[in-house]
């Protein structure tokens, strides 16, 4: 287990849902938490609430100028945590390409942003704590998925490249792999969502992973079987049953 007093952990796109129950997590177990997000209200309202000591900073992280200057204002960190992340549901044959191109540029070219200014850091320190948001979806392609599951699965290679470079170093990467959270982006679907999970519940899976040192996490667990099961089945046979 981890001594998380006095550490300082950085969560970008963590205004609500999944983002601002970890930071309840992390704050009662000690340590001093930097919420990031958009929206100045809401993390003001998040810091407010948290019982341990917290900052809020805004950021955009599709816009390269705004993630310098959070960094910048943030300082140094002992981990972060990514969570930010947008969601339409819509399919190749309802192409919206505005949509599909900021679920890239905030899911994955937003990372590959935050993680430009964070990690060489770490990497000089040979300290740190990496944690990436994928997702279930990042397994396989998916139908009505354009530009979602894609993205996660961008982020989910990533995380795999970064643990293949640095597994051996002071610096800890580790991804998590949620299934449906009961989110603002989940309230978009219009189909029953199986093993639906509220924020907290989620938000609790995610602390007792970073509390450990194994690389992945996909919960829940038996939902995760379907996803990772897929990997396995032969194009013919997958796309019979999920297209």
């Amino acid at each position: 287990m981890k001594n998380w007093q006095s550490k300082r952990y950085w969560l970008v796109g963590a205004s609500d849902g999944l983002g601002a129950a970890l930071a309840h997590k992390l704050s009662r177990a000690g340590a001093e938490v930097i919420v990031s997000a958009r929206s100045e209200d809401k993390l003001n309202d998040l810091v407010a609430a948290l019982p341990g000591r917290a900052s809020a900073q805004t950021i955009d992280v599709a816009d390269d100028a705004s993630v310098a200057a959070a960094a910048k204002a943030v300082g140094q960190i002992d981990g972060i945590v990514f969570l930010a992340g947008v969601y339409w549901p819509f399919g190749a044959t309802e192409w919206d390409a505005e949509k599909a191109t900021a679920m890239a540029d905030v899911n994955f070219t937003g990372l590959l942003r935050v993680m430009g200014q964070i990690v060489p850091d770490m990497v000089a320190r040979d300290q740190g704590h990496i944690v990436i948001t994928s997702s279930l979806t990042g397994f396989r392609g998916l139908p009505g998925s354009i530009g979602y599951t894609a993205s996660k699965a961008a982020t989910m290679s990533l995380a795999e490249c970064m643990y293949a470079d640095l597994h051996k170093t002071g610096v800890q990467v580790q991804v998590i792999n949620p299934g449906f959270i009961k989110t603002q982006l989940t309230d978009k679907n219009d189909f029953k969502m199986p093993f639906l999970m509220e924020a907290d519940a989620a938000a609790q899976e995610v602390f007792e992973h970073m509390s450990g040192d194994s690389f992945k996490k996909s919960f829940p667990w038996l939902f995760s079987l379907v996803f990772r099961g897929a990997q396995f089945l032969p194009d013919w046979l997958y796309y019979r049953i999920f297209a």
